[in-house]
């Protein structure tokens, strides 16, 4: 590659301008004459058969246009499910529900009207009479005999069983251990909770026949493709554009019923239909995350070393199978290893339905829950064996002289120097001083010190096209305009993680086209070719690195125009830095805006030999994931008396391969960080055993605010990958997986010498307040 000077840099998002000032363009700003507005009605209760749906009242109100029911709305196919894992058993989602409903919050017809509130109001005045069937929402209990069963063909709401790894090997090393610890640990409901709730707007074009579908989406290639199919029209005919996006996490990455609703009332109506997402129903009807409960052992030797690692998990599914539902609780099978080099491990999942909406990706998608269960584990082998918690992972990493590494797990770790990371966390943290302190601090007083470390793993740029269904390539096309400008379009779907800037940063480098000259366009399926999105932290990893071979193609086509200007061969001619000579003759050169006008405006000089136009489209399909790591240091300080516990410093050392923008980087590690110290210590979706959610709004769920986070001390080692040519790994969800468990590590390291080794997240003052109180009491029972 071009030696650097823009690759590197801290370069502010050109993208910030347009979004900070108000003048980037949301799905609900767009307006249009004569648009409708849509309102879901959904159900208040978590299952039931559907006896009578009466929309009279409502279609008699004043504005509303027409209120669908499934029985009015006909589909070529139900909501696509992208998985079929061996052994599942697969279930049907409609756009709206036909006969029984299976969650709160499930749709049972559709009210257009010529304002929104008018819909709103319409929607509320839908009589829906409804036989109340037992639901069930809790996984472990969907399991046990006698529960009702949310899909007939799912009885006992089993969806699937896998597992991973070697069981004889595992119950040998549990046989010949010194040692061995065991814990339940659960990874707790979340709501994604983007500033932007989802939101659609929908126009049939009656003349041109062709549907356009403006959608707060990470996939719009995708999003295209499942909208024909599920309204059975032509592809061609289809076409979505995603505006910006105010921030997706996982839950954008997916194809809804209100989608497919707006689309297919615009076409009956043939007027624009818009649906914008209030936040109590994106708390209900937008997918969850997480809900895993892993029962993990670990076995050990004497010295430390791990033995075996056994783990049993129940993932909740939810009501229905979305997108991604049913894949993302493989992936935590896939992280068990971490960063050590274990004797032997099995891993059992078992996927289960309920009453619940459904679980699919949330920022980590499987990773974070996987690394949770480890992490935690080797903190409680710590602890019995008397060691230190940081010790014990240095006895145990994978060398770096062992590099490609295959974990027990079967996956094929890329690079890493994961010793020389954890050196500078702790140098960056200074551990030993933070220890001392902790002494002082537990030794007597009203407050606890708690210090937790956590190294995380991650597969990310997804995905090899051989493990992920034939769908992880991605694509990128580079084309000069006559000027020397340089347009890019991308197949990934930018929100937030800053492809606009570093796509030109490369590009810039590469092609020594200044980095104001260069834009980049995505998210218009019109516009672009055909790409998978954004998701699983793959944007500069695989669509950066499709960008590269673009950029090559464009620079060899630029040589040979250049051989023709210069009368020489085209593999005499030396790109560099924008200009192009003949080897050994620097005097002989042309730039390539001069290049980019004779392949545009000046073609006789062609001779016939070349086409016309400079640009080019390349594609790339990784050949494995790439493995980012880290090493989280996190301090809490707790009230002795009152368990208020507050989150005092978070050291973060991250290791995301070649850095393309530092400050990029850093800025994806901080809202990572934000959001794994949500999980560990404020966020939580509860229900009741009726289903009914207890945490309905941001008035009962609590995500951190900026006066609850510390500020950040981030550090960094760099490990290129050999995966792609760019040597990037990828960032989007690092922070979150190594934060969680490092402060949940911090809490039970503050509270382990009251005997207390897990409190279920959110860890929550009330929960620690009731951990102390419950250890105090069996304290004073065992004297008496």
């Amino acid at each position: 590659m071009a030696v650097s000077k823009m690759v590197g840099a801290r370069v502010k998002r050109v993208e910030d301008p347009r979004l900070i000032t108000g003048a980037g363009t949301y799905v609900d700003d767009i307006r249009m004459v004569d648009m409708l507005y849509g309102a879901v009605v959904r159900s208040p209760i978590a299952h039931g058969r559907i006896r009578r749906i009466d929309t009279k009242a409502a279609r008699e109100r004043p504005g509303v246009v027409a209120v669908y029911t499934a029985k009015d709305l006909q589909f070529a196919a139900p909501l696509p499910n992208a998985w079929n894992l061996t052994g599942i058993r697969v279930t049907r989602h409609d756009p709206l529900a036909t006969e029984r409903v299976r969650m709160v919050g499930d749709g049972v017809a559709f009210v257009v009207a010529e304002s929104r509130y008018g819909a709103r109001d319409a929607a509320d005045v839908v009589d829906v009479d409804y036989t109340e069937l037992r639901p069930v929402s809790d996984p472990e209990r969907a399991l046990r005999k006698g529960a009702p069963n949310v899909w007939d063909n799912a009885p006992g709401n089993e969806a699937y069983r896998t597992e991973v790894g070697d069981r004889a090997a595992v119950d040998a090393a549990f046989a010949s251990a010194f040692k061995t610890v065991s814990l339940r640990v659960v990874n707790q409901r979340l709501i994604p909770t983007p500033i932007e709730t989802r939101g659609v707007v929908a126009r049939w074009d009656r003349g041109l026949e062709q549907l356009t579908v403006w959608s707060s989406s990470q996939i719009p290639h995708l999003l295209k493709t499942n909208i024909a199919g599920v309204l059975g029209l032509p592809e061609q005919k289809v076409r979505v554009i995603v505006p910006e996006v105010g921030g997706g996490f996982g839950c954008k990455l997916n194809i809804y019923a209100e989608e497919i609703l707006a689309a297919r009332a615009a076409m009956l109506l043939n007027r624009p239909v818009k649906w914008i997402e209030e936040r109590r129903e994106s708390f209900a009807s937008t997918i969850h995350g997480r809900g895993h409960v892993h029962y993990v052992e670990m076995a050990l030797s004497r010295e430390g070393k791990i033995l075996g690692l056994r783990n049993r998990f129940i993932a909740d599914l939810g009501a229905y199978a979305q997108v991604n539902t049913e894949a993302i609780p493989t992936l935590a099978n896939l992280v068990l290893s971490g960063v050590y080099d274990m004797g032997a491990i099995h891993s059992e999942l078992i996927a289960v339905y309920t009453n619940l909406p459904p679980t699919d990706a949330y920022r980590g998608a499987g990773r974070p829950e996987g690394v949770h269960a480890v992490e935690r584990i080797i903190h409680a082998a710590a602890h019995a064996l008397d060691m230190d918690p940081t010790e014990i992972r240095r006895r145990n990493l994978i060398a770096k002289d062992r590099f490609p590494f295959t974990a027990k797990t079967g996956v094929t770790y890329d690079s890493g120097n994961y010793e020389a990371n954890l050196d500078l966390a702790l140098t960056v943290s200074k551990y030993a001083e933070l220890r001392a302190e902790q002494a002082r601090v537990n030794a007597g007083g009203t407050h606890l010190m708690g210090i937790g470390v956590a190294i995380y793993i991650e597969l990310s740029g997804f995905n090899p096209s051989g493990a992920g269904g034939g769908i992880g390539w991605e694509s990128g096309t580079v084309r000069f305009e006559p000027t020397g400008k340089v347009t890019i379009y991308t197949g990934v779907s930018p929100h937030g993680q800053g492809q606009e800037t570093t796509f030109a940063q490369i590009a810039a480098d590469e092609l020594g086209v200044p980095f104001e000259d260069i834009t980049v366009l995505h998210g218009d399926t019109q516009m672009v070719q055909y790409g998978m999105g954004t998701y699983g932290s793959r944007g500069t990893a695989v669509g950066g690195a499709a960008l590269v071979k673009a950029i090559d193609r464009v620079k060899d086509k630029a040589k040979r125009i250049a051989a023709l200007l210069l009368e020489a061969s085209p593999e005499d001619i030396v790109y560099d830095q924008g200009g192009l000579y003949v080897g050994g003759v620097p005097g002989r050169a042309v730039t390539v805006q001069e290049v980019a006008g004779t392949a545009y405006l000046h073609v006789d000089k062609l001779k016939n030999e070349i086409d016309p136009g400079l640009e080019a489209t390349a594609t790339f399909d990784p050949t494995n994931f790439t493995w980012p790591y880290g090493t989280y240091i996190a301090v809490v300080i707790i009230d002795r008396e009152t368990g208020e516990v507050k989150l005092r410093d978070l050291f973060a050392t991250d290791d995301v391969g070649r850095v393309i923008s530092p400050l990029l980087v850093a800025g994806q590690v901080h809202g990572g960080i934000a959001q794994g110290v949500g999980q560990a210590l404020f966020e939580g979706a509860r229900f009741d055993e009726n289903g009914q959610p207890l945490t309905g709004s941001l008035m009962d769920y609590a995500v951190p605010i900026a006066s609850e986070l510390p500020a950040y001390v981030l550090a960094a080692t760099e490990t290129p990958t050999p995966v792609n040519p760019l040597g990037a790994k990828g960032v989007g969800e690092a922070g979150t997986i190594g934060t969680t468990p490092a402060v949940a590590n911090a809490v039970v390291d503050a509270l382990q010498q009251f005997g207390i080794d897990e409190v279920e997240m959110p860890i929550t003052s009330e929960r620690i307040w009731q951990a102390l109180r419950n250890a105090t009491q069996t304290k004073k029972g065992g004297r008496r």
